[in-house]
């Protein structure tokens, strides 16, 4: 692995004209930004005596779960929703986990992965709750202050389960506090979005994203409470303008997933800010069918 990951300039198509700089965690082995919180949280999963850990995932966090767990000798036993991305969880058997499926959504995956957990006494690795993850994802933000040539005027972050823009969240508050924090959900999935705003977990039954990193449907409470303290926006996008942002990236010849994508969907909201702004893209883990809809039938997804 590389570090720091790229910061760029994004191409004048991308940018419209605005001082727009990429910073591509899609560039990592796994084509996702999400080994940064699996290795830590593993490491202190296996110094406090764990051989083995157990969790849920719709594909990215599970890969990097099953990679983290065979770079320190760990068992892996990794839970995904029926339906989940073929591709991602190739990634997961690649590394030498255990792979079962279970549940509609990522949140019944979860239940499934933590009743097999309890009853054999292995801990239980929720993406988003444990501290050491918004470690691992605060060098994110350390790597983009170190690398802008100025202040920027926002950081621009995908939002799931909400460890990713927390840890950005830490480093920016830390070391740029006037740039703005601004996370993005979809629409369709807005749980962290009104529990922001709420300032605590609300209950959610929406959940129907094309974007599996963004689809949460139960918040979970440390998250909420680290974006409580740290993120200024939060922005939703429709599932339209997701694609129309795949198929962005796609003419420049760079392939993102729905995720990856939603820091761009949300740029033409932006207007009033002052300053270069960065787009953190999450991660590149696409379908083919569905990465072929989105270049060709952005229409067909609901706005």
């Amino acid at each position: 692995m590389t570090l720091p990951t790229p910061l760029e300039p994004a191409p004048p198509a991308l940018a419209a004209g605005r001082d727009v700089l990429l910073k591509r965690e899609d560039t990592h082995e796994l084509g996702s930004f999400k080994w940064r919180g699996a290795l830590p949280a593993l490491v202190s999963f296996r110094n406090r005596g764990a051989d083995a850990v157990v969790t849920a995932s719709t594909g990215n966090h599970g890969a990097a779960t099953a990679w983290a767990a065979a770079r320190l000798g760990l068992t892996a036993f990794v839970y995904a929703p029926l339906g989940s991305s073929a591709k991602k969880l190739a990634h997961v058997e690649r590394f030498g986990a255990e792979l079962r499926l279970a549940g509609a959504d990522l949140d019944e995956a979860k239940d499934e992965a933590r009743s097999f957990a309890d009853a054999r006494d292995l801990p239980f690795f929720e993406d988003g709750a444990e501290p050491a993850q918004f470690e691992g994802y605060a060098a994110i933000g350390e790597e983009i202050l170190d690398q802008v040539p100025q202040q920027p005027g926002a950081v621009v972050v995908p939002v799931g389960n909400g460890a990713l823009i927390a840890g950005i969240g830490r480093a920016l508050t830390s070391r740029s506090p006037d740039s703005l924090c601004i996370g993005v959900v979809a629409k369709e999935a807005p749980v962290m979005a009104l529990s922001w705003r709420a300032r605590r977990p609300v209950e959610c039954d929406r959940c129907a994203t094309f974007a599996d990193g963004l689809a949460a449907r139960v918040a979970v409470p440390l998250a909420v409470a680290e974006l409580d303290e740290v993120v200024d926006r939060m922005l939703e996008v429709s599932e339209r303008e997701l694609a129309r942002a795949v198929a962005a990236y796609a003419a420049l010849d760079t392939r993102v997933e729905g995720a990856g994508a939603a820091s761009l969907a949300a740029l033409p909201q932006l207007t009033d800010v002052e300053g270069p702004i960065v787009l953190v893209v999450t991660g590149r883990n696409i379908e083919d069918e569905l990465f072929a809809r989105c270049l060709e039938r952005p229409e067909s997804f609901p706005d």
